[in-house]
């Protein structure tokens, strides 16, 4: 493992040649890139490597760094890690360059230290504004820290320049979460509509050959049933075969295929109706034809998103299942955006799941499964309460008062972003007028209660 060291690096607000540093290990990538942000007004230093990267941040700190992740020798995400642990250089702003499929790597990215990243094919002005907004940031926090500066000096001198401080933090640290929360909202927009575009692209190409299985097995029962029953009117009117015939019907014992083979297409009908259903739930949960306000049936809301999880739901790998227990009320449609509902309802599903299988590891299935909860209520004739409980060990006060702040979590590195609950928060508060609470007590689970109203009122 390569080790550096900064001893002499420079401030990058301070440096005379403040530069970026593009490290890819592609010719073409390299090129492309250095003359796409030579608009920028800053030096462009590309290197093939993430030991070459290294040396370079060794003696001279850049003022942003477009990473590969994809390298011989050491990748994109060993680089970073190195960058980040350094707490001489940790502050340098990272952005990834990855395939638009791969949103696994993104989130990983994130977890080591990443701020941003570009996809692959590279879209000029896409890596002309992340590039930017970056920057801006960098500017800002310069900025920030140098006001703090002189007014630190000067409230030494003037007591009455107290309230000019205040206010002027007020103000910057404003425009860094506001900053912050667009650049966080972009990234979980963008990984929903991957997601979304995909599962509705498999949803459809699925749904055409299937729909073609299931209305063929109909006919298909009724020509095997035809068969079998010509060849019991040729047995009575026959019914001294030939030695080879009667061999024949030894050797394929026809009287357990008569019998199994009504079986068998019965059990291909079962399946590919069931087939059917998942498609239509994978259509259902990623909704991207109904991008506006629509009144919709929540309950297939929940139910879509369970089916989707119901892999996680089974038992698997010596983890027992987990037992969803559907409480529905008699509520109305709802007035909402469908697909961010199911996003927030994946969300908290998920979060019950990982609380449920970090409680109860590699149990007996007869021993306290785990268990979930969903009840549907209205509310004052207004509003639908939709209630999500687990059986884990809950949350503790301290944890329970951060749950809804951007990429607060408790969860390995590698496993969770700290977003889900962030973005769900924003998706039921903002979007929707709604509220979203947590309850709970140690030992008995928690709830996740989300409140919407029936009608949105514009």
């Amino acid at each position: 493992m390569p080790n550096f060291s900064t001893s002499n690096a420079l401030d990058p607000s301070e440096a005379s040649n403040s530069f970026i540093l593009v490290v890819d290990d592609e010719p073409a990538n390299l090129s492309l890139l250095k003359e796409t942000l030579s608009s920028t007004g800053l030096k462009i230093r590309v290197v093939t490597s993430g030991a070459k990267a290294l040396e370079i941040i060794s003696k001279q700190i850049p003022a942003l760094v477009l990473l590969d992740i994809a390298m011989p020798g050491i990748d994109g995400f060993e680089t970073c890690r190195l960058i980040k642990n350094n707490p001489e250089t940790a502050d340098i702003p990272i952005i990834f360059a990855t395939a638009a499929s791969e949103i696994k790597q993104k989130i990983k990215g994130f977890s080591v230290g990443a701020v941003d990243y570009i996809t692959k094919p590279f879209q000029v002005e896409e890596v002309l504004a992340r590039v930017k907004v970056q920057l801006a940031l960098q500017q800002l926090n310069a900025t920030l820290r140098h006001k703090n500066q002189q007014l630190e000096q000067e409230v030494i001198a003037r007591a009455s320049t107290e309230k000019t401080l205040q206010e002027t933090n007020d103000r910057l640290e404003q425009s860094l979460q506001e900053l912050k929360s667009t650049q966080v909202q972009l990234i979980q927009s963008e990984k929903m509509s991957s997601l979304g575009h995909l599962v509705a692209g498999v949803a459809h190409e699925i749904n055409n050959p299937i729909n073609f299985i299931y209305g063929n097995l109909e006919p298909a029962q009724y020509y095997c049933q035809s068969l079998i029953n010509l060849v019991n009117y040729y047995r009575q009117e026959y019914p001294n075969p030939s030695q080879g015939i009667q061999n024949y019907i030894d050797e394929i014992d026809f009287h357990y295929l008569e019998k199994d083979l009504l079986k068998l297409l019965d059990s291909l009908h079962v399946g590919t109706e069931r087939i059917r259903q998942i498609v239509l739930s994978l259509r259902n949960f990623s909704r991207l034809d109904e991008a506006e306000k629509k009144a919709v049936n929540i309950h297939e809301g929940i139910d879509s998103t369970l089916l989707m999880l119901e892999n996680r739901l089974k038992y698997q790998d010596n983890q027992p299942a987990i037992q969803v227990e559907k409480q529905y009320g008699p509520i109305p449609p709802v007035e909402c955006y469908p697909s961010q509902l199911n996003q927030v309802f994946m969300n908290i599903l998920v979060n019950a799941i990982d609380a449920i299988e970090d409680h109860s590891p590699q149990k007996e299935p007869a021993e306290d499964p785990g268990k979930i909860q969903i009840v549907t209520e209205i509310a004052n004739h207004k509003n639908v309460v939709i209630s999500i409980s687990d059986n884990a060990t809950g949350i503790p006060e301290e944890i329970r008062s951060k749950l809804f702040d951007p990429f607060f979590t408790t969860k390995p590195i590698g496993k969770g972003t700290g977003l889900g609950l962030s973005i769900s928060y924003q998706i039921i508060v903002d979007k929707h007028g709604g509220n979203l609470t947590c309850t709970s007590s140690p030992g008995h689970g928690a709830t996740l209660t989300i409140e919407l109203p029936i009608q949105q009122y514009y």
